[in-house]
């Protein structure tokens, strides 16, 4: 009986975004299931696709068929219930279903066909007119050159051969059309397994006893390299005996030759923390709010129940002690955990916690690992060896047959929703797979997003209805830091014109006498915001992007901060020639200058994009820091999450309110997050802390209640905001985006689509106002110029539908992009939907 398979292939297209069928070869039959990667005929090329089904009936006529060409992994590297998650995230997310499915594999996965060189047999080769019995003397010189060459490596990449023999591409044409030498194509992955070589013993022991004691006197060398052997037990990398004995490999060899030992190329794991040694922990024991709250998820748990929690505990309240706690059940149970944190909290600090409690079983998945490390993390998973994953947005794919246990922390982060295609937010996909293992979901923060506390607090979201748990006091009982805002503008009246406020100098100063530390925030890299001209008014703006360029002190540049364009810095103004160029704003580079202009030998470790770019360069940063050999830890947005230093005893936030005027509803939500989150750096262990929030908006709601560490006060003045505009929660949102180098093409395709999601709106009995309809009811605003209107030399507008109640927005958005595309058929034209965007700009 004839088996199908049905194939997604790896075309990222509209006409491409279905299954293909193809013929399984007998050969594949045992080893072929769903999940599995395949190399597949498709037109002229050979291409990588995905087995989402198999049967045993195909609608295509038979002889249309084509057959799988090879089978690329022995175990699939998705299970099935991947390969279902991937149509459910394509459908939700309106996004191509290879798209999904390439979201959940590493780098190294994602194979390309390449084209193979091999010689045919010699009885198959064509002479210009007829058959005959091919010997050296038929070919020429340079022929006999290139075939002696792929003969020895028995098949060469093309890409190799045209770059030993590129003057001579024309004989090689000239080999393949008489069919002396074959072509072939196959799809290989990114990155190979790791081998070592290693030596172990060929005979049994015993033997090999026997055999050093009778060894020769005059071979002292190998009769050590053999003891050596022996003594392990076999299995020792071949560069440990030559370091650890001084010999040379022909020693060794020379062993080999004699049949005693066997040298062999060992498949081992690269692990990112092989030098580094984690102190065994223990579990604390819980205060009575944690005790609560583990009991609370542990009740379901051992039921092996789904279900959802929202632990809302205020910064060094304990979350991951029950966390930890919480995943020792589940790894009791034979089940299998995974950690989510924003990358950024992402730190060596919490590692350390992880890998100390659970040690080997954790896998760390990550960005700042190699392409490689990450595979061998992700491959423990897959085999087996690793009960734990840890890591940001993407490890919520990691591939565990028999999960119990989801955990986001800090659910709030808006970097668990991912920006390009799949854009898909990691809470939805842990809830789904939740319910695909009967595992249960813990969703922690000292500052819930808005949408996941009113979730619990209303129990009115059908999808989405978590349990909500309380932790009021921190871990160690000590108190929250005190937190003052010093109002700028009165600092400039009274003639301050520092970076610095008064009181955040004199604390500053207080902190370096008593030997302790200090964390300042500022949410900007680079020197300056923006370079200007005093005479003029020139504004030094990228050529690519509607955005001023950022001043970078240590390379004297500037650089666009979206598209990377960077040029260096004037001297004298390009548009009048004035030489009274001046940098404004603050930026990160320039506050460590006025730190060490006015704190003569403090020493700061500053933490940005720029100085994190290095392998490793977080931990030696934060261990520079830790080891207090450093006095100031200065940085970005990575400094306000999860570090946790003992001598920490003033948090310093330079501009307090740089967020609180772009074009994002959430704005005031981000602002209040980052400055309750830095302010839980200070005194979280016997020191007290104190906080200094430096603003120009003091009179903000989300400074206010953010000094006072009040959330509850936050979310009712700002849900009140959100009903009134009708934003999330209220309602739910999809931001599509037109991209395109015409801006008078790009505003009638924006116009023509946004009337065309009204009309078909209307005819479903969709459209109409929020305000007047309580129930269902969809909206469209738009279209406008984006916030940032030009990227990359691409013009952009943007258009935003909100709605209520039960419809398929993502389906209907991507319908009329679909029917746009056809009629406007220009490849130019890039449209994105975002459903429940994150970032606005």
């Amino acid at each position: 009986m004839t088996l199908i398979a049905q194939v997604i292939v790896d075309v990222p297209s509209r006409g491409t975004d279905r299954p293909f069928d193809y013929i399984v070869p007998e050969s594949m039959r045992g080893w072929l299931e769903v999940g599995s990667r395949v190399g597949v005929p498709f037109g002229p090329r050979t291409l990588q696709g995905f087995v989402i089904g198999l049967s045993g009936t195909s609608e295509t006529p038979a002889n249309k068929l084509k057959s799988l060409q090879e089978l690329l992994d022995l175990v699939p590297p998705l299970s099935e219930e991947l390969v279902e998650l991937s149509e459910w995230m394509s459908a939700k997310y309106a996004c191509h279903r290879i798209t999904a499915l390439q979201s959940m594999l590493p780098a190294a996965l994602k194979g390309k066909a390449e084209r193979y060189i091999r010689v045919a047999e010699r009885e198959s080769w064509v002479g210009e007119d007829s058959l005959f019995d091919a010997t050296e003397s038929l070919l020429t010189d340079e022929e006999e050159q290139i075939v002696s060459h792929i003969q020895k490596q028995q098949e060469v990449r093309m890409e190799l051969l045209s770059r030993r023999f590129g003057e001579q591409a024309h004989i090689i044409k000239s080999l393949l059309q008489r069919g002396i030498l074959l072509e072939s194509r196959s799809i290989r992955d990114k990155v190979q397994k790791k081998t070592v070589r290693t030596v172990s013993l060929h005979l049994p022991e015993d033997e090999i006893r026997t055999i050093i004691e009778e060894f020769p006197a005059k071979a002292k060398r190998q009769q050590e390299v053999l003891t050596y052997i022996a003594d392990t037990g076999g299995d020792v990398p071949l560069k440990e005996i030559m370091t650890v004995l001084g010999v040379t490999a022909s020693t060794v060899k020379a062993l080999a030759d004699k049949g005693y030992i066997a040298i062999i190329d060992m498949e081992v794991y690269r692990d990112p923390y092989q030098d580094r040694n984690f102190t065994p922990s223990t579990p604390f024991t819980l205060t009575d709010e944690q005790q609560q709250v583990y009991n609370s998820i542990i009740s379901r748990i051992n039921k092996r129940e789904q279900g959802e929690y929202l632990i809302h505990g205020i910064t060094g309240s304990g979350k991951t002690e029950v966390y930890l706690q919480c995943i020792q059940r589940v790894i009791e149970q034979d089940r299998q955990a995974i950690m989510l944190v924003p990358e950024i909290a992402l730190t060596p600090q919490m590692v350390e916690r992880f890998k100390g409690r659970f040690g080997d079983r954790v896998a760390v998945m990550h960005s700042r690992l190699s392409s490689g490390e990450r595979y061998d993390e992700w491959r423990k998973i897959r085999e087996g060896k690793s009960q734990v994953a840890i890591g940001a947005r993407s490890a919520i794919f990691a591939p565990f047959s028999n999960l119990g246990l989801i955990i986001m922390d800090e659910e709030h982060e808006t970097s668990y929703k991912q920006e390009e295609s799949p854009k898909y937010h990691a809470r939805d996909v842990a809830i789904h797979r939740a319910h695909q293992h009967n595992a249960v979901v813990i969703l922690g923060s000292a500052t819930p997003s808005l949408e996941s506390y009113y979730a619990a607090r209303s129990q009115a979201n059908d999808e989405f209805m978590p349990t909500l748990l309380e932790i009021h006091g921190r871990a160690l009982g000590s108190e929250l830091p005190a937190v003052e805002i010093i109002d700028m503008r009165e600092e400039l009246k009274e003639g301050n014109r520092s970076m610095f406020s008064r009181p955040l100098h004199q604390a500053i100063e207080d902190r370096l006498e008593k030997k302790q530390q200090i964390v300042l925030l500022l949410n900007r890299r680079g020197h300056s915001t923006f370079v200007m001209c005093r005479t003029c008014g020139y504004v030094a703006e990228c050529p690519n992007c509607d955005i001023s360029l950022t001043y970078h002190q240590r390379s004297n540049s500037l650089r666009c901060h979206y598209c990377g364009h960077a040029e260096p810095a004037p001297q004298i103004c390009p548009e009048c020639s004035s030489e009274h160029i001046r940098y404004f704003g603050t930026g990160t580079q320039r506050v460590e200058e006025e730190l060490a202009k006015l704190f003569p030998g403090i020493r700061v470790v500053r933490m940005d994009v720029d100085t994190t770019t290095q392998k490793g360069s977080h931990e030696k940063l934060l261990n520079q820091f830790r080891d207090k050999k450093a006095d100031l830890l200065l940085g970005t947005q990575m400094v306000a999450k999860g570090l946790d230093f003992p001598d920490v005893t003033l948090v310093g936030v330079i501009a307090a309110d740089s967020a609180l005027h772009l074009p994002d509803f959430r704005a005031a939500e981000k602002t209040f997050q980052l400055l309750t989150q830095v302010a839980g750096r200070a005194g979280r262990h016997h020191l007290p802390g104190e906080v200094i929030v430096q603003t120009y908006n003091p009179e903000h709601y989300s400074v206010i209640h953010a000094s006072r560490h009040d959330y509850g006060s936050f979310v009712r003045e700002e849900l009140k905001h959100r009903q009134t505009l009708g934003y999330p929660p209220y309602c739910r949102l999809a931001l599509i985006t037109f991209s395109h180098e015409k801006l008078a093409l790009l505003v009638r395709i924006a116009e023509n689509y946004t009337q065309m999601i009204k009309d078909q709106a209307s005819k479903l009995g969709w459209l109409g106002s929020l305000e007047r309809f309580s129930n269902e009811a969809l909206d469209v605003l738009g279209p406008v110029a984006s916030p940032i209107p030009r990227l990359k030399n691409r013009y952009r507008f943007q258009c935003m539908i909100k709605w209520r109640g039960d419809m398929d927005v993502a389906k209907l958005a991507e319908h009329v992009a679909e029917q746009l595309q056809d009629s406007v058929r220009d490849k130019e034209l890039l449209i994105s939907i975002d459903v429940d965007p994150q970032v606005l700009m």
